[in-house]
C-alpha cells in the first residue's frame, strides 16, 4: 500500500449515493464495493521486524487528573509504510512536526492534547493462518510510535481493526502496552465483520456490550497497575456500525469517546454527527474525524478549527487522516 492514494474509507463514498448518504447511511450494504485488495496492492504492508533491542522507553510522570476533561486532544493516525491511512507514518517526527504545526492552529482556550493513533491491528484482505483477516503489529514498531507520543507529550491510542476477531481478544493482545500510563485504544467497528463475511463486502459492526467489556478490561488495568485515567476511543462511521450503545457503561479510570467518522462536504459531516450524537451514552465524550482527501474531494474544502469547536456538543478528541 505504500504510495497509495487511496484513503481506507474511499471506497464507502464511491457506491453510496452520495456523500450525504455515506455520512448518514444506517446499515448501508457496501456488497457491490471493489475488493479490499485495492487497498492493498502486492498483499498487506509487510510487518516490520521487531527491534533487536527494544530502546528503553523513558519514565513518564503523568498527572492524576483526567487528559479528557477540560482538555482537547489533537491527534494524527497511521501505520508504518501506509499513507493512505494517515499522516502519522514514514519519518515519525516529521509527522510530528506537521501535528503540532496543526495543534497551532486550533484555540487555546483550553490544554490541548497530541494524540498519536496507531493502527495496530490491520484489516486485511485475505484471511491469513487464523482466518480473521487482520494482522497484529509488532512491539518494535509499538515503541517508536509511542516515543513519538511521548516526544509531543502526548497520548498513544492503539487502533484495532479486527476483522472477523472480537474486540476483547485484539485488545488483550496488547496488554504489555496498556499497562504503560499513557496508551490507550481505538476501536474501529467499520471493520468489525461476522464469520462469513469478508472485510469491506458491508460495513462490521459492534454493540455497547462488547464496548462495554473492552472497559471494563481497561479499567481492571487501570486499577490493577494503579494508572492515571485511560483514553478508549470507539470510531462510528455511521449509526449502523454501533448496535444498542446504552450497552456501553461507566468504568472508573476509563475516559469513553465516541468519535464520528463521517465523510464528505462539512454538511454531510455534521448531519451523520447529529445522529450518532442522539445515540450517544450521557457518560461518553464526543469526538470528530477529518479525512484530508475524502472530504476534500470535488473541490469542498476542508472544515476549519473553528466549525469543528462550533459542533455541540463540543468535541474533546479530533483527529486527522
Amino acid at each position: 500500500m505504500a504510495g497509495s492514494r487511496v484513503g481506507r474509507r474511499a471506497f464507502l463514498t464511491a457506491v453510496l449515493a452520495g456523500a450525504a448518504t455515506t455520512a448518514c447511511s444506517s446499515g448501508a450494504s457496501l456488497s457491490t464495493m471493489p475488493e479490499l485488495s485495492r487497498l492493498f496492492p502486492g498483499g498487506p504492508p509487510p510487518l516490520e521486524s521487531p527491534a533487536a533491542g527494544l530502546r528503553r522507553i523513558p519514565d513518564v510522570q503523568v498527572a492524576a487528573h483526567s487528559v479528557v476533561d477540560g482538555h482537547l486532544l489533537i491527534g494524527y493516525c497511521g501505520a508504518p509504510g501506509s499513507p493512505a491511512l494517515g499522516r502519522m507514518t514514514g519519518d515519525l517526527r516529521g509527522a510530528s512536526t506537521q501535528l503540532r504545526e496543526l495543534i497551532g492552529t486550533y484555540p487555546r482556550d483550553r490544554p490541548i492534547v497530541p494524540v498519536v493513533e496507531l493502527i495496530a491491528t490491520t484489516v486485511n484482505p485475505t484471511p491469513g493462518p487464523d482466518g480473521m483477516y487482520r494482522s497484529r503489529t509488532n512491539d518494535g514498531t509499538i515503541g517508536r510510535y509511542l516515543e513519538a507520543a511521548r516526544a509531543l507529550g502526548g497520548q498513544l491510542l492503539l487502533n484495532i481493526q479486527p476483522g472477523r476477531a472480537d474486540f476483547l481478544p485484539e485488545v488483550q493482545v496488547y496488554e504489555r502496552w496498556l499497562a504503560e500510563p499513557d496508551v490507550g485504544v481505538a476501536l474501529d467497528p467499520e471493520w468489525a465483520v461476522e464469520p462469513g463475511v469478508v472485510p469491506g463486502q458491508k460495513f462490521g459492526r459492534t454493540t455497547g456490550a462488547e464496548l462495554d467489556g473492552v472497559a471494563a478490561y481497561l479499567a481492571s488495568i487501570v486499577a490493577r497497575h494503579r494508572l492515571p485515567e485511560k483514553i478508549m476511543v470507539y470510531h462510528q462511521v455511521a449509526v449502523s456500525v454501533v448496535q444498542e450503545p446504552a450497552g456501553l457503561t461507566r468504568h472508573n479510570g476509563v475516559a469513553v469517546v465516541n468519535v464520528v467518522d463521517g465523510i464528505g462536504s462539512a454538511e454531510a459531516k455534521i448531519a451523520t454527527w447529529d445522529l450518532v450524537m442522539k445515540r450517544r451514552p450521557e457518560h461518553v465524550q464526543a469526538g470528530f474525524k477529518l479525512f484530508y482527501e475524502e472530504d476534500t474531494r470535488g473541490g469542498k474544502p476542508l472544515m476549519t478549527p473553528e466549525q469543528v469547536l462550533a459542533l455541540q456538543p463540543k468535541p474533546v478528541y479530533v483527529v486527522y487522516e
